[in-house]
């Protein structure tokens, strides 16, 4: 499996990000693969709490703290901070978590929304999360097992976790996880989400993959096929009015929509 590859069709697109969905032990197509879409091929794979700079590792126990503190007055009351940590990602708060989805579809269109960007190469990212999930400690490893899962939920990660401080001294090396956030609301089921969270919030998620080649891969998506790709998701319904339910989501691909070809 090539870490890096240029797709030059819609149809080698298709085959590049479905490729190894095959499980042969349940006789199905059955990805292990979590996706990420960028506009831009030169984008990390950096946390928003990364790309805040200055001191942001100690602001990290702070801007949770203090988003624990106002959000309840929304009636928001997780129960753990792994679910807190969810919610404030949801609603923009920076935070070490990154955004990836299950559906690979759903990756072509962030890679495509902005068509502002359509000058420029775009990528999706595709992470094998078994075999990063391979590298957790025994006591995740266990959770794991127990559960019969691939990937973790937040309640999974309470049960062997309590906090961020406890998680960064279960190895000596940084590791991810993977975690699918609570079902807090439509967008979040639309999207097929999930997230990714380092040990190590000043670890950039793809400097820590290319250690670990075999278990990621990065479909470059040139400027060429973009339109193609944009014009074929929107006429299968994958668009802002369907992964952003309301009226906001229903503006954008409006707004998208009948923007002229530039």
């Amino acid at each position: 499996m090539n870490d890096k590859i240029v797709v030059r069709s819609w149809c080698q697109l298709q085959d590049e990000l479905f490729e190894g969905a095959w499980d042969a032990g349940l006789g199905r197509f059955r990805s292990n693969f979590a996706f990420r879409g960028l506009s831009e091929a030169g984008y990390r794979l950096e946390t928003t709490l990364f790309r805040m700079g200055g001191d942001y590792i100690h602001l990290e126990k702070h801007l949770l703290r203090n988003f624990r503190k106002y959000a309840y007055r929304t009636g928001i009351n997780p129960h753990s901070i792994w679910h807190w940590l969810s919610v404030a990602q949801h609603h923009g708060l920076p935070t070490r978590l990154l955004d990836w989805t299950h559906s690979p579809l759903c990756a072509m269109h962030f890679a495509t929304a902005n068509i502002e960007k359509f000058n420029l190469d775009g990528a999706i990212w595709m992470v094998d999360y078994v075999k990063v999930h391979q590298r957790l400690p025994d006591t995740l490893k266990r959770q794991l097992s127990i559960e019969g899962a691939n990937v973790f939920t937040a309640e999974m990660i309470s049960d062997a976790v309590n906090s961020l401080d406890e998680l960064s001294q279960m190895a000596a090396n940084p590791f991810a996880i993977f975690f699918e956030p609570p079902s807090m609301d439509d967008r979040i089921v639309n999207q097929f989400a999930l997230f990714s969270m380092m040990t190590d919030p000043t670890a950039r998620v793809d400097d820590w993959l290319a250690s670990f080649p075999g278990c990621w891969r990065q479909i470059i998506i040139p400027t060429a096929l973009k339109w193609e790709i944009r014009d074929k998701l929107d006429q299968a319904n994958i668009t802002e009015r369907v992964l952003f339910p309301g009226l906001d989501g229903l503006s954008q691909w409006l707004t998208r929509h009948y923007s002229p070809k530039r």
